[in-house]
C-alpha cells in the first residue's frame, strides 16, 4: 500500500523517529511503512491520520490490489 507519510514529514519537518514517537511506534516500522514494506494496522493509520489532521484516506493510497 502506497502512502504519503514521507511527503507529510518533509512538509512538517519532521524526522521518522519523531513521527514514530509522536505515534508510539519504532522508527523502523515508519520506514517501513514509506517503503510498503508493512502495512498499517487500522489503529495506526488513524493515529498518523490524526498527528497530521488528515483523514485516513488523504494519507494512505488503498488500490484495488491490496485487497486481493
Amino acid at each position: 500500500m502506497k502512502t504519503k507519510i514521507s511527503e507529510l514529514r518533509r512538509q512538517h519537518k519532521l524526522s521518522q523517529e519523531e513521527l514514530a514517537k509522536a505515534v508510539g511506534v519504532t522508527r523502523q516500522t515508519i520506514t517501513s511503512l514509506e517503503v510498503g514494506k508493512y502495512t498499517a494496522s487500522l489503529i495506526l493509520a488513524y493515529k498518523i491520520a490524526h498527528h497530521f489532521n488528515l483523514t485516513i484516506e488523504d494519507v494512505f493510497l488503498f488500490d484495488e490490489e491490496d485487497a486481493l
